[in-house]
Formats: structure tokens, C-alpha cells, sequence
């Protein structure tokens, strides 16, 4: 009896109906029903294909998490009152009333009084303004300062390492209270200046390290190796091809610090060298209500409630960031 399944020399016995068994026609007829799928085969990325960057899975990451999503709304929120304080607060924050010393809320001022009148609302309010120009402007200058000179040590190496280790191993023996307090007390300008310049002072070495670390680490990958053989110069290399893949430490780093430094002002101004009257900060309200807690524990309550909460947030956004950049932690 003639055997009713044909065999092809090449591909072995056919299946009746023409195929090559069974379960190979049913993955080719998957296979070809996936193929005929819109948008098969591409990357989420984009309709034509390209896999995402870095940076494009990372923004991908950071609006799905909902700790990104409130420390952004908090920070730009602080960001509005620093900007514009009077929009949610019409009175004058050095407006003294002696009558209403230490009081307690009531119509109109919510937060109570200060020991010199003054409304606890309006000054917590314009606080914000002091502590974010120091946190962000001592932020930039910090990045800037440590990004170049790491950077630049990392790339070149040699004596120029070798001088910049030496000196970052300096300021990392300083204590930063004891810096500012030996630093400051000398200054008499009252405006955040003083503060701000300290803090790139002494906060640089810490972002330089990251930086050399990561140019060093950037630097012996392949594309870097092959920009060098094709006759690219050292500043285009360090520019177009080291500088992108080395910056996200030093942003993670950088956004973290900045809750930090408003702190640290915070901090200063406590302790009398930091911002000084007339200069609105919480730092100041309060080192004044420190002593009149038990008699009038609103005075500390809100502004250091606005600190906690600012630093809190600013830390939360770092976290988010380093979480989405992190290769490591997908």
C-alpha cells in the first residue's frame, strides 16, 4: 500500500495538507500572523524602528513614578512663591506690630505672629525665595566648578590628576559647619552672595571625583578609542562623545545636593553667620523662635515645616532621577 505522506529528500516527511508538520506550520502561521501585526518588530521607542537612548528611557521611567511626579509639583511650587511671592501673600513680611507679638492664628493670618508682630505666613512665604536662590545658584556653581575641573582630570590625567587629588583631598578635611562658621563670621554683606560662594567653595571636590570617575570610565569605551583612531581632537572627543555619557552621575549627584545646601543654609543662619536680617530666611525665623518654643511653638512649626518639606522634596526628586538613570536598577 502506497504510503500517503510523501517525503521530500531535503526537508523529510510532508505533512498532509503541504506542510512540514504540524506544529511548524502552526509557528509559521504565528509567525506570519505577527509579521502582518502593526507595529511588530519595532522598538516602543518610535514608529520607525530606532531604539531609545538613555535619556529617553529615563523620561519614559520618571513619568511614571509618582515620587517624581510630587517633588516636581512641590519644587515648582516653591519655585512660583520665590518668583512671585505677593500672589498668595499681600502683606510686608517686616511689617512689625508689637501688640500682636506671639499671637496665635486668627482671620487674616493663619499662622500666627512672630515675637515682633511680624505674620508667620507672609514670612514663610517670602523664606522661600532666600533659601531656593541659595540651594539652586550654589547648586549650578558646584556642577559647573566640579564637572570642569574633574572632567578635565579625568580626560588628561597625569600631573593635572595628581595636583587636583591632592587639593580635593584638602577641602574634604574641612568640616563644613566649621568652615562656615570661620568663613562667615568675617562677612558682613547680608545678601545670599556670601553664602552662595562659600558652599561652590567648598562643595566642588565632591562633584569633581564623580566627574573624573565617570570621563575615566567613558573614556576607555570603544566609540571613544575609534573617534581617536578616525583623528578627532581631544575637545571634540571630550564634548561629542565622553561628556553626554558621563553627565548623569554628576546630575544625580548635583540634584540631591541641592536639598543639601538649602539645609545647610538653613543651618548657617541658625547659628548667626549665614543670611542676616533684613534678609528673609527660615533659617533666621527659626533661630528667633528657638527660645519661645513652649510659649509659642507656631513660630517653629511653620517654618520649619516649609524646610523639611522643601528639602524632602528636592531629595525625593534626586532619588527618582539616580532610580531612571541607573542602568543597574532596570
Amino acid at each position: 500500500m502506497p504510503d500517503t505522506n510523501p517525503i521530500d529528500p531535503e526537508q523529510g516527511p510532508i505533512a498532509p495538507g503541504g506542510g512540514y508538520g504540524g506544529g511548524m506550520d502552526l509557528a509559521a502561521s504565528d509567525a506570519e500572523a505577527l509579521e502582518r501585526e502593526p507595529g511588530h518588530g519595532q522598538e516602543p521607542g518610535g514608529p520607525t524602528g530606532k531604539p531609545r537612548s538613555l535619556w529617553s528611557d529615563a523620561w519614559r521611567d520618571l513619568r511614571r513614578n509618582p515620587i517624581f511626579i510630587i517633588s516636581v509639583l512641590i519644587i515648582l511650587f516653591l519655585i512660583f512663591i520665590s518668583l512671585w511671592p505677593g500672589t498668595i501673600a499681600t502683606q510686608d513680611p517686616l511689617a512689625a506690630n508689637l501688640s500682636k507679638s506671639q499671637a496665635g492664628p486668627e482671620p487674616g493670618h493663619p499662622f500666627g505672629f512672630d515675637s515682633q508682630g511680624r505674620d508667620v505666613y507672609t514670612r514663610v512665604v517670602y523664606g522661600a525665595r532666600a533659601s531656593v536662590t541659595v540651594g539652586v545658584c550654589a547648586t549650578l556653581g558646584v556642577v559647573l566648578l566640579g564637572s570642569v575641573l574633574g572632567g578635565l582630570a579625568g580626560f588628561f590625567g597625569g600631573w593635572w590628576d595628581a595636583i587636583l587629588s591632592r587639593i580635593s583631598d584638602i577641602f574634604f578635611g574641612i568640616p563644613v559647619v566649621l568652615g562656615g562658621l570661620v568663613f562667615l563670621s568675617v562677612v558682613t554683606n547680608s545678601t545670599v552672595w556670601p553664602v552662595i560662594g562659600f558652599m561652590v567653595l567648598l562643595g566642588w571636590p565632591q562633584i569633581a571625583r564623580i566627574a573624573r570617575g565617570s570621563v575615566i570610565t567613558a573614556r576607555q569605551n570603544d566609540y571613544v578609542q575609534a573617534a581617536r583612531a578616525l583623528g578627532a581632537g581631544n575637545s571634540r572627543m571630550l564634548l561629542r562623545h565622553i561628556a553626554p555619557n558621563a553627565v548623569a552621575p554628576v546630575i544625580v549627584v548635583g540634584t540631591i545636593a541641592l536639598g543639601t545646601y538649602i539645609a545647610l543654609e538653613a543651618t548657617l543662619s541658625y547659628l548667626g553667620v549665614g543670611l542676616k536680617p533684613p534678609t528673609v530666611s527660615w533659617g533666621i525665623d527659626i533661630s528667633d523662635a528657638s527660645n519661645q518654643i513652649r510659649n509659642a511653638p507656631h513660630m517653629l512649626l511653620w517654618p520649619a515645616g516649609a524646610l523639611s518639606i522643601t528639602v524632602l522634596a528636592f531629595i525625593m526628586l534626586g532619588d527618582a532621577v539616580r532610580d531612571a538613570l541607573d542602568p543597574k536598577l532596570r
